[in-house]
């Protein structure tokens, strides 16, 4: 992954590189291609989509420079799965639920709102970007592995493969996700943090179209959007969702990272805490059936969105540039990697021809500001919000006083159900939330033990077991190549690996991390091991554990189905 520096050679050139080929990517090379630029797309899988994960709901904002279907005709039809109509959540405590009705919160600003699967997805995108970029010169390649920056004297002017020669451009995108390579070793992004990112982890379970309508309530051109709280994640700060999609659910759980690590859980657990939950049972019945099991990191953009993602002729968009918007019950990262890979390309044909080679990262970083964009991944009231909000000894008053009889006599009163429901809808109040115990676990529990009713439905699901999911998942490995390193197997340095891998579980011996007793010199310790074959990619070792992490190459590792 080092950057290669040196004179000018006979190397093969492109005005733009993109790296990526997901909703950012896509968006980037599409409209590039519209402004006649010549745009070569480096994809790392067997095809777009193959290597990606999302929850996933993609919304088209009023509000928004460029949605989706703006860039590709007929998206909708060909590419999604339901529009997402109706959007709830429910607040638990045991067998207790509440719910609030947050269709206002979901419609605030939105044109539509639409369920995607990415292997279906990015594959649909990736087919229409190599028409329009074949058009001005370029394509899409596919099983290419991008894995460092092209440097001369200092100054960033292509990238290098580990398929490929080093390609030039005289624009280079980083669309390459959450994990991005590039991002990294240009100096923008880091893996310093947990508490700057979630990790996800999805189930995507089989179900007939027509199961789906009549479970709930919905017709063809319906959806609907569940989200969850309370006390059925073991106190760990995040939550959980399900959609419908046309033929099947995607459910799944979603949780900082240092909330993750802090309380020792482990993900699959926390997911099936979740599906076997008694609120489950009218929805996903018996003859459980789960297709695929996949997790990814998430950028926290309050925190990590950055707000001059260039560097050079670099730019960052989509998860790479960490603008994931994951505010309370408002979960958007899509839609914004399409406007910031719109807005790049538009900035790089504003200054096209320009010798300063920052001129389009400039520009880019002033439409991100000017577009609105940046104040919705990055709200100035969460800001403010969290310098008194997230100290501990408030969080420790706020939950006591939550606690108390007082709160409980506050919650009984009938006008709570309309204020609590007010406040969920409110935009405003749920982009300054504070990163506490409070909003995702303490409070959800209070209302669900105070307003909710209880459930008795018998849930009859039966999950895999770890060892069955990973089994069940597509891998190509790289033998002799792994890309992860283990620098530190004290269970110090890299123990926390072992339960907040997805992958992974304590006296679980078939994951990518595992804990073993040795003995050296008479004396016996706990180390933590390594095999990177089940290994999904996600990244949450590269920021618990002490490791060496980079992207297998090209096609190789984990190949998702569903994403």
């Amino acid at each position: 992954m080092s950057a290669t520096d040196g004179g000018s050679t006979d190397r093969e050139h492109y005005e733009a590189v993109v790296v990526g080929c997901g909703p950012g990517g896509a968006a980037a090379a599409a409209r590039l291609a519209e402004h006649g630029v010549e745009t070569l797309v480096l994809e790392r899988g067997v095809e777009a989509g193959s290597k990606n994960v999302s929850g996933g709901l993609i919304y088209a904002e009023d509000s928004a420079p460029y949605t989706i279907d703006d860039l590709f005709e007929g998206f909708r039809e060909a590419a999604a799965e339901r529009p997402i109509t109706d959007y709830r959540i429910h607040n638990i405590a045991g067998d207790k639920v509440k719910t609030y009705d947050l269709t206002d919160l979901h419609e605030h600003d939105t044109d539509w709102c639409d369920a995607v699967l990415r292997r279906e997805m990015d594959s649909w995108l990736q087919r229409r970007v190599h028409e329009k970029t074949s058009e001005t010169g370029g394509g899409v390649l596919t099983n290419v592995r991008v894995n460092g920056l092209l440097r001369e004297g200092g100054e960033i002017v292509g990238v290098t493969c580990d398929e490929l020669d080093p390609i030039e451009g005289d624009l280079i995108v980083a669309a390459d996700g959450v994990n991005s390579e590039l991002a990294r070793e240009a100096g923008l992004m880091d893996w310093e943090e947990p508490d700057e990112w979630f990790q996800g982890v999805k189930a995507v379970v089989d179900m007939d179209p027509e199961a789906v309508n009549h479970r709930f309530g919905v017709d063809d051109d319906e959806g609907i959007a569940h989200l969850f709280s309370g006390d059925l994640f073991k106190g760990v700060r995040g939550g959980g969702f399900l959609y419908t999609n046309a033929e099947s659910l995607s459910i799944g759980t979603v949780f900082h990272l240092d909330s993750l690590v802090a309380e020792r859980a482990e993900p699959h657990e926390l997911l099936d805490a979740l599906l076997t939950h008694p609120v489950m049972a009218h929805w996903i019945g018996d003859g459980y059936d789960e297709r695929e099991y996949a997790a990814k990191l998430v950028p926290d953009s309050k925190k990590v969105a950055h707000r001059e993602p260039y560097r050079d002729r670099l730019v960052l968009v989509g998860d790479a540039a960490g603008q994931m918007q994951a505010q309370g019950p408002i979960i958007k990262g899509m839609n914004h990697a399409v406007t910031a890979g719109a807005l790049a390309a538009d900035a790089f044909a504003i200054t096209r021809g320009n010798a300063d080679p920052e001129a389009a990262g400039r520009r880019y970083a002033k439409l991100l500001e000017d577009s609105g964009t940046m104040a919705k991944l990055r709200p100035k009231q969460y800001e403010l919000a969290r310098t008194v909000g997230e100290r501990e000894t408030v969080t420790n008053v706020v939950d006591r006083v939550l606690e108390s009889p007082i709160s409980s006599l506050a919650l009984g009163n009938p006008v709570a159900d309309r204020v609590l429901e007010r406040a969920y809808n409110s935009p405003f109040l749920v982009s300054m939330l504070p990163d506490t115990r409070t909003g995702y676990t303490t409070l959800p529990t209070v209302i669900g033990e105070k307003r909710g009713k209880s459930i008795r439905w018998k849930n009859d699901a039966e999950p895999p077991s770890l060892e069955e999911r990973i089994g069940e998942l597509t891998y190509d490995t790289d033998v002799g190549n792994p890309h992860i390193e283990l620098l530190d197997e004290s269970t110090e340095a890299s123990g926390a690996a072992v339960y907040a891998c997805p992958v992974s579980a304590e006296e679980f011996g078939g994951g990518c991390y595992r804990t073993e007793r040795v003995k050296t010199n008479g004396d016996e310790e706990t180390l933590v091991s390594l095999d990177t074959q089940p290994c999904v990619e996600c990244g949450t070792c590269a920021i618990v554990a002490d490791t060496a992490w980079e992207h297998p190459r090209g096609g190789k590792g984990v190949e998702y189905r569903e994403g």
